[in-house]
């Protein structure tokens, strides 16, 4: 996860922005300093490189404290236009806490004082809570989390333009809550590995500038931020509720009827992502919103298409002949027609890919940090 490597792997995906990740992060921070320069406004480019990729700054923060007698935990995204903006940032959360400590770090102050933290050091910047529904550490998370946006931000909540849904939920299950419909809704890869990069992204229709970008999401506006790029939710680590430990998953009605407690060990169960929407949700059907593409990983679609793991040197090979035929991982999901692949010597993965953007899966939703499975070859829709 270094920047040649990101840079790399973002243009064989198809990605022509990609968040750094990790400002807060003194060695990460002196290494983007030394590796990046600057291109379009608020925006970056590898240096001495023929890459097109673009990079924005981004970190993500873990805050963990009490409010009114509760314990709250959450992560938040910040985006920032300048490495002086950047600077500004990291000088007043090093005051709170260790920023060294991890990529992510863990600082014990109030999502509030995060959010004025971030203000008072640049008006440009932008505050997303991230996946805003995962049990453990999320603005709405079922173990930590707040009910309301207005519960979690108070008079500041004009401050926060957009929220990132997660893997494990959706815009649709997020046009649920009428509380939410004053935000952009985002999705993001959340990265791990070089690997991960994709599999959740936002299409924008504007300039290449970070203020056009930042513009589109303040104004929610539908035609510069156009659509998003989505995991199947079911597919995410908590989407069903269960105990991980026991092998036992859950629907709503199933944990309520269970007591909320583990029929195998009777300890509680993890409350998930449906279950949490379903709780905070005030409508029957889902406002109508922007587009969005529910997508599998092309590795995985070639891993079931070939019956073999999707780390393994025969998806690797097949993959990179799939981006050497047509250009991207994205240019393979969303846009080649499946009788194209077929004629390419690709059948198994043209009827996989035809069956997911047809909705056509068998789906095993992921429950308690176990990811689902997501099966597109003979599988119904579920």
């Amino acid at each position: 996860m270094d920047v040649p490597t990101l840079a790399a792997v973002a243009a064989k995906k198809g990605i022509s922005l990609l968040g750094t990740g990790d400002f807060t992060h003194p060695a990460w921070l002196e290494e983007l300093r030394s590796l990046l320069e600057p291109s379009e406004q608020g925006l970056f480019r590898m240096k001495n490189s023929g890459i097109e990729t673009r990079f924005m700054l981004t970190a993500e923060i873990s805050t963990i404290f009490s409010r009114g007698g509760r314990v709250f935990k959450t992560h938040s995204l910040i985006l920032a236009e300048s490495f002086d903006t950047v600077s500004r940032i990291n000088a007043a959360l090093s005051k709170i806490g260790n920023l060294a400590s991890d990529g992510r770090p863990i600082l014990g102050m109030d999502l509030k004082n995060l959010l004025a933290a971030v203000l008072d050091a640049s008006g440009h910047a932008l505050f997303i809570p991230a996946h805003a529904w995962t049990p453990h550490f999320s603005i709405f998370g079922s173990r930590s989390g707040f009910d309301s946006p207005e519960e979690a931000f108070g008079d500041l909540l004009p401050h926060v333009c957009a929220i990132e849904t997660g893997l494990s939920s959706d815009p649709p299950m997020n046009r649920m809550v009428s509380a939410l419909d004053r935000f952009a809704l985002v999705s993001n890869s959340d990265a791990h590995s070089p690997d991960k990069l994709g599999r959740e992204a936002n299409i924008f229709n504007t300039e290449l500038s970070f203020d056009a970008i930042a513009d589109a999401l303040r104004r929610n506006d539908t035609n510069a931020f156009e659509a998003t790029i989505e995991f199947f939710p079911e597919e995410g680590k908590y989407h069903h509720d269960g105990h991980r430990a026991c092998g036992v998953s859950f629907t709503p009605s199933e944990t309520r009827a269970h007591d909320f407690l583990c029929p195998v060990c009777g300890k509680p169960v993890t409350v998930g992502v449906l279950h949490r929407v379903r709780d905070l949700s005030d409508r029957d059907e889902p406002k109508a919103g922007r587009p969005h593409f529910s997508i599998v990983p092309l590795a995985e679609i070639v891993s079931e298409a070939v019956g073999v793991g999707p780390s393994s040197k025969k998806v690797a090979g097949i993959y990179d002949r799939l981006i050497e035929t047509f250009g991207t991982e994205f240019a393979v999901l969303l846009d080649t027609p499946p009788v194209e692949l077929d004629r390419a010597g690709f059948p198994e993965i043209a009827q996989a890919i035809a069956a997911m953007r047809e909705g056509r899966a068998r789906v095993t939703p992921g429950f308690d940090g176990e990811y689902g499975r997501i099966e597109l070859l003979g599988g119904s829709a579920e």
